[in-house]
Parts: C-alpha cells; structure tokens; sequence
C-alpha cells in the first residue's frame, strides 16, 4: 500500500532536517576566512600603525565591545588544568561561545605527555580558532606554534615567551605566565581570574584575532 501522500512529505522534511544538521556540525568543508562582524572602538590600537611583532598593546576597556565572530564561528577550547583560574577561563569561553552563537568543541588534555598530540588533534579538525586555557598548555604550544603558522591560536591568562604571528595572547596584572622555564611570575595571583576579567580577555582576545592584529599580547 502506497503510503500518504502528506506522510511523504514529512519523512522528506525530516530528512532534510537530519541532513542539514549534519553538515552544519561538518567542519571537513573549505570555506573563505571567516570575517568580524562590527567594529573595533577608539582606543583599542593606534588605527595608524599596526602593532610590531610581540608588542603588547593597551586597550581602552570595552573598545572591543562592538566586535563579534560571525555565526557558526569554529572554535576548539584546549584546556588542561583543574584549578580555579583554569576553570574560570573555560566557563568563560563557553559562556562566550554561548552568547555568540559559536560553533565550539572542546578538547580537555589529561597530562604533560598528551599536550602535543591533543594540539595536533585540535588542528585536524579544522577550526577556525583555537584557544587555549590553562598553564599547562603553555610549553605544548611554544613546540607546536610556530611550525604551524597557517593555524590562529589564542591563549588567555598566559602567553608564549616568544610567539610567532600566528598566537595572540590576552594578560593582565597576575596572569603572565610564559613557561616551565621562565618559572611562575611574582605578580601571578590566582585570584585574578575574575569572571569579569576572563569574559574581557576572550572577547578582546577574538577581536584582535578576527581583526588580523596577532602575535601580540593585549594586556587588560
């Protein structure tokens, strides 16, 4: 018996549906590089002369307000660490991700011996971004990065000694840790991590990304 003709239509809406969900989770797909949405506000850096390579620039609080990724930006968090800041940080990209409609994934890496392999993951599965939380990341990121140059990262509440133009890092007073071989800084403090300050470090962080100013520090 020939099914109604009204059921046919629904099981090819379903269909549809399925399918169109799938390929928007589908990250295999080239597409041009995705561009910000608004503008960069007074004070966020010198409209005249870009940033040179691992300068460190001071934005006016909020003048990255009016900067968001496009939707379905894609987004690999790499975190490692269970302590508070590092845990502040990730809620705060999440809550991000959230609000910006980002299309986001998360690799958690267990230990020192999985950082490297956790960011080559990271790296095949062809995101837009990759952000980074969590010191212990740092000296994985430092071996990798600059091999790499073709893939955006960004690290917040840290930074790389030496970054190549490819990572852009977010820091503030208590937040500038660089590497096991730098040590700790003396000005590190934990309790900075606020979640105001982690909200203000991936929001100023991706807008200096998707507006091309990396490799630099944006200190809050």
């Amino acid at each position: 018996m020939r099914p109604p003709l009204r059921a046919v239509a629904m099981l090819a809406a379903t269909a549809a549906l399925v399918t169109a969900c799938n390929s928007s989770n589908d990250w295999s797909e080239p597409r041009p590089a995705p561009s910000a949405i608004g503008t960069l506000g007074p004070g966020f850096v010198d409209p005249s002369t870009k940033p040179a390579p691992e300068a460190t620039i001071t934005p006016q609080p909020g003048s990255w307000a009016d900067v968001h990724p496009p939707k379905d930006y894609r987004v690999v968090l790499l975190t490692s660490g269970t302590d508070n800041p590092t845990r502040a940080l990730v809620t705060a990209v999440k809550e991000w991700a959230d609000d910006e409609h980002v299309d986001l994934r998360t690799i958690v890496v267990g230990n020192a011996h999985d950082t490297v392999p956790s960011i080559a993951k990271a790296m095949e599965m062809g995101p837009d971004l990759i952000v980074s939380a969590g010191n212990d990341l740092i000296d994985g990121l430092a071996l990798v990065t600059p091999n790499h140059l073709d893939e955006k990262f960004l690290v917040v509440g840290a930074e790389l000694a030496e970054p190549t133009h490819n990572v852009t890092a977010v820091d503030w007073d208590g937040a500038s840790f660089r590497g096991e071989g730098l040590g700790m800084s003396s000005t590190y403090d934990p309790n900075s991590f606020t979640a105001d300050r982690c909200a203000a470090a991936v929001r100023a962080g991706v807008a200096a990304v998707l507006n091309d100013l990396t490799g630099i520090v944006v200190w809050l």
